[in-house]
């Protein structure tokens, strides 16, 4: 079979619910991934972040068969070994807390929503979120979701979200009501353009949540992992949150999510009944979500991530000073982005035809975000894509 009849399939059969690009991927290592006619790809945006580790590591793929060959699924209402110890391993690299498994962000972000309002036992059920965030298409996380274009459609949205402006600490604090039980936030809005709260917002929110009792909750799907150098972003700002979620790369490449939530505030909040998810949590996805916390350690991938990602930022601006397009390059650790003055399509297009996989979002932000396994010589490789994508897409853009 062919590309183009894969997309007479999906033309017949698919709910056309995303942009598809014209590549049929069909196997993966690492940051190289194969399409179905043979041609080789640089994989910077390893399935939205999914593929932290890269494509089919060993760890992951060694306990999915492993797990596989003894029983794939059980019910909730039994004990499971690797659930429990999936849970141990996340509150000792986080906080002492306890998790809740899912099978995504967003069913996450709707645990982390209802569990807020639970926790306000009805007189306090307003959550702050901020424009330009991003937290899943399911109803109560489209409404969290401050985006025009996300929400436009599906109204009337669950009510009780008021929105704040991201690195404002002003517009969060008129935001606070007597009604407000969270304040719920990505430390880097990955959809939202890779942007990355500063130090004294973080700070800032922590000691209004705490004057007002108001739970701080991080959505860490997208940075949790390591990608950003440490296991958790918020563990860059010295502080820690009552809440967090976490998908994408938790699994390694499987699908699985998780609400975490501080002992602090845990107890007496959900009891059995209170919420629930057929699949969460199952025996397969948290054999795997156990072979990714083994390969961070073993292979020292939070390190690598740190050195790795300052070097493909310090590439990144080495673009935005030779083309005038390049209006900011930004980054921490492995989830780093150009900002451009036009919109970026034209690049990532350009950049795919010479064998290079990136992201744009918000039309005018590329986000580059390889998996924390990606080598040097791979970093060197993309840039030097990109720069030929640059000079290919923006021929009137002048070297500065």
């Amino acid at each position: 079979m062919k590309t183009k009849e894969v997309q007479s399939l999906y033309e017949k059969f698919i709910l056309p619910t995303y942009t598809q690009i014209p590549v049929c991927l069909v196997k993966g290592k690492g940051s190289r991934v194969w399409d179905l006619e043979g041609n080789e790809y640089l994989d910077f945006f390893p399935g939205w972040a999914v593929s932290a580790l890269g494509h089919c590591h060993p760890s992951v793929v060694s306990a999915v068969k492993k797990q596989a060959s003894k029983i794939l699924h059980i019910s909730n209402n039994f004990l499971n070994l690797k659930q429990a110890q999936l849970a141990q391993e996340i509150s000792n690299h986080a906080f002492p807390a306890k998790t809740f498994f899912c099978n995504s962000g967003a069913e996450a972000a709707e645990g982390a929503i209802k569990f807020a309002r639970k926790f306000g036992a009805g007189s306090r059920y307003e959550i702050i979120t901020f424009r330009k965030s991003f937290h899943g298409r399911t109803m109560g996380a489209v409404a969290a979701t401050a985006q025009d274009k996300i929400q436009n459609g599906f109204q009337p949205l669950l009510e009780g979200f008021r929105y704040a402006t991201f690195n404002d600490l002003d517009s969060v604090k008129a935001a606070v009501t007597d009604k407000t039980i969270g304040i719920f936030l990505e430390p880097i809005q990955g959809e939202g353009g890779v942007q990355i709260a500063t130090e004294e917002f973080i700070k800032g929110l922590r000691y209004l949540c705490d004057l007002r009792k108001i739970l701080l909750m991080f959505d860490e799907v997208q940075t949790g992992m390591g990608r950003t150098g440490k296991m958790f972003a918020f563990q860059h700002y010295g502080v820690e949150p009552e809440v967090m979620t976490l998908a994408k790369a938790l699994g390694g490449g499987v699908p699985i999510g998780a609400l975490v939530i501080n002992d602090k505030v845990a107890k007496g909040v959900f009891g059995p009944g209170s919420h629930g998810s057929t699949y969460g949590g199952n025996p397969l996805v948290t054999a795997a979500a156990l072979g990714v916390f083994r390969a961070i350690k073993k292979d020292g991938l939070l390190k690598k991530s740190k050195d790795m990602g300052a070097y493909l930022l310090e590439k990144l601006s080495g673009l935005k000073e030779k083309f005038s397009v390049i209006t900011d390059a930004r980054g921490l650790g492995l989830m780093c982005a150009l900002e451009l003055s036009q919109p970026g399509a034209p690049v990532v297009d350009a950049a795919r035809k010479k064998g290079l996989l990136i992201n744009c979002t918000q039309d005018k932000v590329l986000r580059i975000m390889p998996a924390m396994t990606v080598s040097k010589k791979q970093v060197d490789k993309a840039v030097k894509i990109l720069e030929e994508s640059f000079q290919e897409a923006y021929a009137e853009a002048k070297a500065v």
